[in-house]
């Protein structure tokens, strides 16, 4: 039987490998997601051949993500194996983030194994970079207002990049975050807590870059991402004091043009499903979504 082991630190090198082979699209698809979500999801890996599998669980559901590996031979063979897994552990089999290209795949070395179904709660959020950084034209004229009233009763902000030294701060930062938003009442936003202080605590060793408002030389806002290929940027996180009008605003434009503006597209990963969070990646007017699929056996 297959042995899975949790993600730890010590495996970046060896993920990075895999993850590196290709060009993948979905947020999921880095060392540092996977670690920094690896308690809430449960995240586990294993190799099978030359693929890397990886599989978690959001409460009762147990699921694996596509095996990742250089190419696409052998994949049938890592994926037989996926599924001996689940069946010796009398659990329902599913796959979960497949991509189109990973579907279409599937479908010819797997004919009429799988029912695929789309899962739009966690389609990915694509931007062109160069429509956030300068937020020109009519669209984005209530996010150009939101700044200008920003600026004018914060002169003395500052934007400058995350250092460890405020580390510390963010973590505050974060802490109040979480329960103006009510982390007490919600299982969900404790985990994102969670995820976002583990990210903070591996800063030395985890190949990330951020970004901080300050006010007053208080912490008020901070983001950081990472290139999740070679035209992209992956936006892991991005917090803010909500008292303080258009400072959500200004961080997502500042962190960009300040640090990402080579990058031709900004990936500001999944909605969860929930309504608000929706409401404002919408917002910024998405040049495409990256559909994933949930593959389950017929």
């Amino acid at each position: 039987m297959l042995k899975f082991q949790p993600v730890s630190l010590g495996d970046k090198d060896l993920f990075n490998k895999f993850l590196r082979q290709r060009r993948y699209e979905g947020s999921e698809s880095t060392f540092i997601n996977l670690y920094m979500w690896q308690e809430c999801y449960n995240v586990q890996w294993t190799l099978i051949d030359n693929f890397l599998c990886v599989k978690g669980r959001l409460k009762d559901m147990n699921f694996v993500l596509p095996p990742y590996g250089a190419t696409d031979e052998g994949i049938e063979v890592a994926v037989d194996q996926l599924i001996e897994y689940f069946q010796d552990n009398n659990l329902p089999f599913m796959m979960r983030a497949v991509s189109q290209k990973m579907k279409d795949s599937l479908e010819v070395v797997c004919p009429g194994k799988f029912t695929f179904t789309e899962e739009p709660d966690v389609f990915d959020y694509v931007y062109l970079a160069e429509d956030l950084i300068s937020l020109a034209g009519r669209k984005y004229h209530r996010k150009r207002n939101h700044i200008k009233r920003f600026e004018k009763e914060y002169p003395g902000y500052r934007y400058v990049p995350l250092t460890e030294d405020l580390i510390e701060p963010c973590i505050i930062n974060l802490k109040d975050w979480c329960i103006k938003k009510g982390c007490e009442e919600d299982e969900s936003l404790v985990c994102e807590r969670d995820a976002v202080i583990k990210a903070f605590e591996a800063f030395r060793k985890l190949d990330y870059i951020g970004g901080v408002i300050l006010i007053n030389n208080n912490v008020e806002a901070f983001t950081f991402g990472e290139a999740l290929n070679k035209d992209t940027v992956l936006i892991h996180a991005e917090k803010a004091n909500s008292d303080i009008n258009g400072i959500y605003q200004v961080i997502n434009k500042e962190f960009l043009r300040n640090n990402w503006s080579q990058m031709k597209y900004v990936n500001r990963e999944e909605d969860m499903g929930i309504e608000g969070l929706r409401k404002s990646k919408l917002s910024y007017y998405p040049l495409k979504m990256i559909v994933k699929y949930k593959a389950e056996l017929k």
